[in-house]
């Protein structure tokens, strides 16, 4: 698969995770009888199974970069591509906000400002008023424990065809867990396309966003091929191998050594 076709899958997948996450986040999470943060963490976590599934034989369904640094790191990747999966899922989650803009701002109660646009932050603008460290913390470490159940659910020793329920139900525990800290983000594409609606404190706190996502997964990547390298489990001995048969010679055979 050229690596055009497979940029597009992940600018496909971006979109369609930033698109459905943050757009259950923007427009249902807060109407009447919507969806709250239990649906918000559900529907990343289906964006997440529905791409994978969809898109996943195409480009692997990296949809962020720090699972394509992790999996780079874990020799798993060409670190050479990783920029190209990086471009193009920045560009889905820049088109998916747009969409998701236009769409929200067709609403008659609808406040950019207001709303925050399913923007990440910390200090005054994390849900929960979660200080900076402990922000940083919870990017870093959910996103390494991210990786690790993607690169655990993608290994040829894991059963086949279920990663993509695996990386989803991990996004969603992730999403439960630290929707009141950060508004999660362990995806510096899905922080960086609300974050340009945003502006103002968004722009000024996404580097976060970007450096605990990062190194989460850059972690990840060097920690389970170490974790994996002997795999007792995955081992099956060896049948004993054969005593070697004598070649038969269709000549006389040469004389023994006498002494």
């Amino acid at each position: 698969m050229t690596l055009w076709k497979r940029s597009a899958a992940e600018f496909l997948g971006t979109f369609w995770l930033v698109l459905g996450g943050c757009g259950a986040a923007v427009i249902s999470a807060g109407f009447p009888g919507g969806v709250g943060m239990l649906g918000v963490a559900l529907a990343f976590g289906l964006t997440v199974v529905t791409g994978m599934y969809a898109l996943g034989a195409v480009s692997g369904g990296h949809f962020n970069p720090a699972i394509t640094l992790g999996l780079a790191t874990a020799g798993r990747f060409p670190m050479r591509e990783v920029i190209p999966y990086w471009v193009a899922q920045l560009i889905g989650a820049i088109v998916a906000a747009t969409v998701l803009y236009l769409v929200a701002n067709g609403g008659p109660s609808f406040d950019l400002t207001a709303s925050g646009f399913a923007s990440n932050g910390y200090g005054a603008h994390s849900p929960g008023h979660y200080g900076l460290s402990a922000c940083l913390l919870s990017e870093l470490v959910m996103s390494f424990m991210f990786v690790i159940v993607v690169l655990g659910s993608t290994d040829t020793i894991a059963p086949k065809g279920f990663a993509p329920v695996a990386v989803g139900l991990a996004l969603t525990l992730i999403h439960l867990v630290s929707i009141p800290v950060t508004n999660t983000s362990v995806n510096p594409a899905r922080s960086t396309g609300p974050a340009l609606f945003e502006g103002g404190w968004a722009l000024q706190q996404l580097w976060l966003f970007w450096v605990g996502p990062l190194v989460g997964g850059a972690i990840a990547g060097y920690a389970y091929p170490a974790l994996m390298r002997e795999r007792p489990s995955a081992r099956v001995p060896a049948p004993p191998a054969a005593e070697p048969k004598e070649r038969e010679v269709s000549g006389p055979r040469e004389p023994l050594p006498t002494t």
